[in-house]
């Protein structure tokens, strides 16, 4: 499973997006003309404070919205022209969901879980290999008649991962996915995520405000009032493998010293 297309075409390519919500009286614009293209294979983070527009954007970018104004091609189709229908069609083909609260059945199997994508989809006889495939490929091969009750957070969210990539999606959309999970299992959901991305060229995309999980990417897009105000490549991005978390005493540690040590020596002495 490679989603590289042959036409060189970008996975994303958005021009002048704004997106403007009618509050009573009020027209409150909470995009204010987003440029932004993301080619076949990348791996990148959008970061931004409360506000900033950021889950505004992944709305669009997942076309569970529409732009106000400006075009959004995924993969060269004019999403920002389709109508409902449609745009459910292309959700289903070209984008895999990840969220922070795994949106998991309670009542329903790993591997039913997995099979939902491709039942909505119209997929054949073929559906259980499918999941079963994509469960195995997030290590979860001996789980697949669990309940989301009898997995750990780690493995929830490892099912929907397994659901998001079932179908071969274009691009991966993920909502902060570690944000609900411990050190350990978020260092494990990296892990599969960077090794889904360099093996298999998934174009994927966090939304996140932690920088740690945003430097296990290759770029990272930073919002503010609803306009890029960055957006530069991540020189030598993090590996989930060996790079470990610091604790919080030591990142207060950090800016301590970086603070308050930071000026000229002689200042110290």
């Amino acid at each position: 499973m490679n989603t590289l297309n042959e036409n060189g075409t970008a996975v994303i390519d958005i021009q002048g997006i704004t997106k403007t919500y009618t509050v009573g009286e009020i027209d409150l614009q909470v995009l204010k003309g987003i440029d932004l293209r993301i080619e076949p294979g990348e791996f990148l983070s959008i970061m931004g404070p409360s506000g900033s527009g950021k889950s505004t954007l992944m709305n669009i970018l997942g076309a569970l919205d529409q732009p106000t104004t400006g075009t959004y091609l995924l993969d060269g189709i004019d999403v920002a022209q389709l109508q409902e229908k449609d745009l459910a069609r292309i959700r289903n083909k070209k984008i895999g969901f990840v969220f922070q609260n795994f949106n998991l059945l309670k009542r329903t199997t790993a591997q039913r879980q997995v099979e939902l994508p491709l039942l909505y989809a119209g997929g054949g006889g073929n559906r259980s290999l499918w999941a079963k495939t994509a469960l195995e490929a997030v290590g979860l091969g001996n789980r697949l008649a669990h309940l989301p009750s009898e997995l750990s957070g780690g493995q929830q969210q490892r099912v929907a991962i397994a659901r998001a990539l079932v179908n071969q999606p274009t691009l991966i959309l993920a909502d902060e996915p570690t944000g609900n999970l411990d050190t350990l299992s978020g260092k494990d959901v990296m892990q599969i995520f960077q090794k889904l991305n360099r093996e298999q060229g998934i174009t994927t995309v966090f939304v996140t405000h932690d920088p740690w999980i945003a430097r296990h990417t290759n770029r990272v897009v930073m919002l503010r009032d609803g306009l890029i105000i960055a957006d530069q490549p991540i020189t030598n991005p993090l590996d989930a493998d060996t790079a470990e978390r610091p604790s919080e005493a030591e990142e207060l540690a950090t800016v301590f010293e970086n603070a308050y040590y930071g000026g000229k020596a002689v200042e110290y002495n």
